[in-house]
């Protein structure tokens, strides 16, 4: 065990790099990203200024989902290396001041397991209550209405047991039996074993998916105008009911404060994925209030939305995180694994881009980035052959997917697959990226790649800004204001969302003007300020000034 010698709130305003394995480096030139390829280029990291990174699934699987379906949590896929490369994945990242967390994925595993595979071989084995297993309707068909995210039934029958097992995800991936205190146990056995192994922490994948209803009741429908596409695209039916259910049972607290208790031993934290577009923040606020649950959530209200996020969106995601999470704690991202990369989605130009990375280091709360953001990737447009992820093979064309955002990393223009491998990789790189690769911006100044260690940096340096509070927000036409504030320091946030200039009246008191390395600006000496378009100004008080 650990001795506590850090401090025990590290993720605090911490800036999490996420890395997601297959497409980050290929070591042994095989077309796929492994953990050796992540050794080499963590210093590419930690030169952003990153606090940790956050690496998604490696473990021992037969790759449905891509690692997302686990067939042994306490090994590496020979695809990714083994454990030793591991190792020196930890110690290379602590070498370099970054923490570690890895993506544990504890709703379900692949049907490959053998926990599944002993569960599904009779109704009586010692696992066999240990996946959520129902009998049919009278008439054969499923025990309820119950969908899968990834399209139709959520149930899959399986003729060994002649009964049906449940599954939010593909039918390979079964869902763990969370009322079994066996299950609970055994995860945490998990949790604990990487831990002893070095990591930092965990970013639990679906953590609102733990637990189901014990009476398997009906879903009811939701009415057409509340959907959305937060958790699923709009081709989806999943999106047509209100999921009471088949997830977000209240008894999952109480495994939650039980992976705490054992965190709390490591000084490791967890960012938990909540995947609910009805109830997303309330639920975020459930899990992180006080200080036995999880110490932060993944949010998905700025991974939504194919148009820039405006001041009156950001100001009524703000409203909502204080009225039912205000004692919790949101991990924000713009981009990640499963959705269209922002500078795609939201269609920006480089001025745009370079304010939000601005604004989303001057927000609340704690940031993931996503590999390949700093570059300004775009969003890969990839023919259909060319297609990995089943879900969008299902829903092709009007869902094309996850692929799109998950092609490699470009870091060599001139190289052969942009550097990231000598072979044919997994997924192709567009040529298009090879001209925005890590050299090619390095040797920029005025590239995004500086603009966001600037940026980070910046946020480091400003300890309000990690861990302070967030007050007074408020939004004038495409004119977004805040003030962050602790006991040392108190700064006033100015951001023109637009293509326009806006004009603004900054209140009386000694501002001094911070973060001109980001655009920032100084009011006129009447205290009005002329923000051109995609223009911050950051002020500090200077209560000793003049």
């Amino acid at each position: 065990m650990k001795t506590l010698t850090k401090k025990d709130d590290w993720w605090r305003g911490a800036v999490i790099y996420q890395i997601y394995p297959r497409s980050f480096q290929d070591s042994n030139n095989d077309g796929v990203g492994d953990l050796l390829g992540i050794v080499r280029r963590l210093p590419h990291v930690a030169s952003l200024g990153a606090d940790a990174v956050w690496i998604s699934p490696f473990f021992t699987s037969p790759m449905k989902d891509f690692g997302y379906d686990v067939a042994d949590y306490c090994d590496v896929d020979p695809l990714f290396g083994n454990l030793a490369d591991f190792d020196q994945v930890i110690a290379t990242a602590h070498a370099l001041g970054l923490k570690v967390m890895i993506d544990l994925v504890l709703s379900h595993t692949s049907d490959q397991h053998p926990w599944f595979q002993e569960s599904r071989s009779s109704r009586d084995n010692p696992k066999a209550d240990w996946y959520v297993w129902a009998d049919p309707k009278p008439d054969g068909t499923p025990p309820n209405n119950w969908l899968s995210i990834f399209g139709g039934p959520g149930w899959h029958w399986d003729g060994r047991r002649e009964q049906y097992y449940m599954h939010n995800f593909l039918v390979q991936q079964p869902d763990l039996n969370f009322h079994n205190p066996e299950v609970q146990q055994e995860l945490l056995n998990v949790a604990q074993f990487w831990l002893e192994r070095g990591v930092d922490g965990f970013r639990l994948d679906t953590i609102n998916f733990y637990m189901h209803d014990k009476e398997l009741r009906d879903n009811p429908p939701l009415p057409p105008e509340e959907r959305n596409d937060q958790t699923a695209p709009k081709v989806n039916p999943y999106n047509h009911q209100r999921h009471i259910y088949d997830k977000n049972h209240p008894e999952n607290l109480r495994f939650l404060r039980k992976l705490r208790t054992l965190m709390n031993n490591y000084n490791a934290a967890a960012v938990g994925e909540v995947g609910d577009s009805q109830r997303g923040l309330e639920i975020l606020g459930e899990y992180t209030s006080g200080t036995d649950k999880m110490q932060m959530s993944y949010a998905f209200e700025l991974l939504s939305g194919h148009e820039p996020l405006d001041a009156r969106f950001f100001k009524a995601v703000f409203d909502k995180v204080d009225e039912v999470a205000k004692d919790g704690w949101v991990c924000w991202a713009y981009s990640n694994h499963d959705v269209e990369r922002h500078i795609s989605r939201w269609h920006l130009t480089p001025a745009a881009a370079r304010l939000y990375t601005t604004l989303m280091m001057c927000l609340r709360g704690s940031v993931c980035l996503y590999q390949g953001e700093e570059l300004g990737l775009p969003e890969a447009e990839l023919a259909f052959e060319d297609l990995q992820d089943p879900y969008g093979i299902e829903f092709w064309p009007e869902f094309k997917g996850r692929d799109g955002c998950r092609t490699p990393m470009v870091w060599e223009r001139d190289a052969a697959y942009g550097g990231f491998s000598q072979a044919r990789p997994w997924l192709p790189v567009p040529s298009v990226h090879h001209n925005i690769a890590a050299d090619v911006a390095e040797h920029d100044p005025a590239s995004l790649l500086h603009h966001y260690r600037r940026a980070i940096a910046f946020r480091r340096n400003h300890e309000v800004l990690r861990k302070g509070a967030m007050e007074d927000m408020y939004c004038s036409g495409d004119l977004l204001v805040f003030t962050r504030k602790d006991e040392d320091e108190t700064i006033l946030c100015y951001f023109n969302l637009s293509d326009q200039p806006v004009n603004a009246t900054v209140p009386p008191g000694n501002w001094v003007t911070i973060g001109g390395e980001l655009g920032s600006i100084r009011p006129m000496p009447d205290h009005t300020l002329h923000l051109g378009p995609w223009q911050p100004s950051i002020l500090r008080l200077d209560d000793h000034g003049a």
